[in-house]
Parts: C-alpha cells; structure tokens; sequence
C-alpha cells in the first residue's frame, strides 16, 4: 500500500511538470505560455523553451471585436485550419483575418500594423500578399504584384485613364515583306539534272555491274541534296521525281504562265510563315492591282547579313505582268487562332519588362508584370500574367506608371528620412 502512494505521488509530480506539448489553450481560464520561436511548443506555466532555450510568453486570447485602428496583428500564426480560411479572405477586414488566423503572438517582429493606407501591401505568409482598398478591407494580390496607388474614381476620368477587360479573341497577324520578281535558271537546270540522273539510276538498275549502279544511285542523291539546299522542300522533290518534268517558270515563261517572287522574311517572323500558305503582292507599276501566289519553298539557310530567310513564291501572271527584277511588296495573312489577348495601349514596354496596370475598384490599380507573345494588330497574345476578365489600364497607363513611381520615391524618401541612424557617441 506505502509504495502505491509513493507511485501516485510521483505520476502527480510528472504531470504537474510536463509541458502542455502543441495544444493552444489548457483549462478554462489557465494561463498558456508559448516559446516566440516555435509557437507549436506551449505550456501551462513560464520557462524556457526546450528547442531553443528562449524564454515562454504568455499567451493572450484574440480579441472578439475589431482591432482599434493602429493597434499590431500577426496573420501567419494561426493553426492549419487558418490557411484554409484565408483563401476566403477576400474584401476582409485585417481584425477579421487576425480572428480566423487566431493570432496571439503580439510582440512577433513580423506583425503587421492594421491601420493601413490605402493601397499599401502587406505579406502573410499563410495567404501570401494582400492589398489594402480605400474602404479598409484586404484583397489578395495577385502573382509579381508591383507598387500600387490609390486614385479616385473622379480624378481617373478627370485625366482621361480608361479601362478594358482581357478576353480571348480570334487573333491574326500580317507579316509584311519585300522581294523580287526573279527567274531562277540556275535551279532549272538542277531540276534537268537530277531528272537525268533518275533516268539514267533506272536504266542502269538491272546492270551486272554493281559499281554502275551505285555510281547512278550516288549521282541521283547528290542532285537530291543539291534541289534541298536551293530551298525545295521534300515534297517538292518528290512531285519532280514522280513526274520527271523540270519547271519551265524558272527559266523563261510565256505570256500568261507562272513567275517566282523571291521574297526577304525577317528572322523574327520566320517562325509564322509556312509553304503552301496563301500571298498576296502588289508591284509600284500596277498601282490598286493585286497578285496571288503560295509560298512555294523556304530558304533552309539565313542570310547572316542581313538576318532574313529568302522563301520563294509562285505567283500566278495574267498577261506577263510581272517582269524580271520588278519589285513587289508581299503581305502573307497569319491565324494565330484563339488566343487570351490585351490591348497593346495597355502594354507598357521598359525594355526589360512587360508591365500593365490592374483596375482593382474603388480606385485601386496594380502594377503587374506580364509576359506576352506574338502582337496582332492592336492586341498582344498573353502568355503570363493575366488571365480572362481582368480589366486593365489602357490610356492614361504612362501617366498612372509616373504617379507609382514618384509615390515609391516619396516612401524611400521617407523611410531614409525616418531612420534615426547609429546612436550619439555609438559606433557606425
């Protein structure tokens, strides 16, 4: 019986001083410590923490109501379950975020004041960047949010800023180009030759002699290459070799046949033009009159000189129009497809970067980078950074941008300005 008291006595003493392990809260009304450091580790009674050996907190219960305004919150304390209630915090006020987060930790250094101006960010690391609005309330920030300004409605139309929402569009894009009405007699006779090393590999193909017969095979695949390096395509060469007809346009056409455009495609537009697609060219002698033709072949080599792909067009010459060396001018209609587009006015280009600025409402506006693709006429495709039903600054866009920049000079200035420096007698 004695040592089962003993036994009793000492269980009581171990739980007496045990720490309350992760749990928030102990008893009704029991004061909780917690270490600042690792706020998962808490116990009922002052101490230090066994992880880091930093002295406990007391630990003070949320306040129901509203947070006075310039009183300190910490949003990134809470349990698990506050980041699945973060991502509902949309038009919240920060005393309401503090709440669901169940912040406690009033003397962290990473507190976040709740009288905040408007349009000031602020960072919680269980819901990322949030963006205060004119009425007080918080709204996520988007991905590579820039600096953001308050502007009023009433000043926005008074400056002219107008706005227009992102949407997908059916996109198309004109590549333009310049060129030449040439004969290429060079590669007709290349055509006559690799069509008589045809004949002469089939005439050759029952021969007892085996070096023959290679050298014919040779000879035909070295007429092959050579019609690929003038800028046929494969298909090409093999319509020659089925019909065995080299074509008579590249030497010297009659009245009313076909003629070749060579035309001059810059390498940042190479990539959009494809053989079999549509072209339609003007010459200066023919003023208002309009061509047809279909890119026939493109040039696998760049011209290191001039940075441009030579791809040569058959176009259709009612009349022999269209003399050697006549110049044209070439426009080739592109479908880009459905694409998410923004206006180009809404694009500002640093040079380096791609910027836009988001109407927010209530006369936020969001600097935010973007990436964007190919431009279509008055539109660019995006490729990152916004997304469909986004409105976004499109005139008056330099104007905000001017504003932003001269609001972040003006806080560096204050922030410098507010900085008491090294104490008096201290060291630097």
């Amino acid at each position: 019986m004695r040592k089962l008291a003993v036994f009793a006595a000492v269980f009581a003493c171990v739980l007496a001083t045990a720490p309350a392990g992760c749990g928030r809260g102990g008893g009704a009304g029991d004061a909780v410590y917690y270490c600042p450091m690792h706020p998962s580790y808490t116990s009922p009674r002052p101490g230090d923490c066994p992880i880091c050996n930093m002295k406990l907190v007391k630990m003070e219960k949320t306040p129901p109501g509203p947070a006075a305004a310039g009183e300190s919150f910490h949003p990134a304390a809470g349990e698990d379950g506050g980041r699945a209630a973060a991502s509902a915090d949309r038009g919240k006020t920060p005393a309401e975020v503090c709440v669901e987060h169940r912040c406690t930790m009033r003397e962290c250094a990473m507190m976040v004041r709740v009288g905040l101006k408007p349009g000031e960010k602020i960072s919680c690391p269980v819901c990322g960047d949030y963006i205060t609005t004119s009425s007080g309330t918080l709204v996520p920030a988007a991905p590579r949010t820039g600096p953001t300004l308050m502007i009023s409605p009433e000043k926005q139309q008074l400056i002219g800023i107008t706005t227009a929402p992102v949407r997908r569009r059916h996109l198309a894009k004109t590549v333009r180009a310049s060129g030449k009405i040439a004969y290429d007699p060079g590669l007709f006779v290349t055509q006559e030759e690799f069509i008589q090393a045809l004949n002469n590999e089939d005439a050759l193909r029952n021969s007892p002699l085996s070096e023959a017969r290679a050298r014919a095979g040779s000879l035909a695949d070295a007429a092959r290459r050579k019609l690929a390096l003038l800028g046929m395509s494969a298909e090409q060469i093999a319509a020659l070799e089925k019909n065995r007809a080299p074509d008579r346009g590249l030497y010297l056409p009659g009245a009313g046949g076909r003629v070749w455009a060579y035309l001059a495609i810059y390498e940042y537009e190479i990539g959009l033009v494809k053989t079999g697609a549509p072209v339609g060219l003007s010459a200066v002698a023919y003023p208002g009159e309009k061509f047809h033709g279909t890119i026939a072949s493109i040039n696998p080599v760049l011209d290191p000189a001039t940075r441009t792909n030579q791809v040569r067009v058959e176009v259709e010459n009612p009349g022999g129009k269209l003399k050697p060396e006549m110049y044209v001018d070439a426009e080739i209609e592109v479908d880009l497809g459905e694409k998410t587009a923004v206006p180009a006015s809404a694009v500002i280009d640093t040079g380096i970067r791609k910027i836009v600025y988001l109407s927010r409402g209530g006369g936020l506006l969001e600097s935010r980078e973007i990436r964007v693709g190919r431009r279509a006429g008055e539109y660019y495709e995006v490729a990152d950074g916004l997304g469909e039903g986004d409105v976004v600054v499109t005139s008056g866009n330099f104007l905000v941008d001017s504003e932003s920049r001269l609001k972040a000079a003006q806080e560096a200035t204050g922030r410098r300005g507010s900085d008491p420096g090294p104490a008096a007698g201290g060291k630097p």
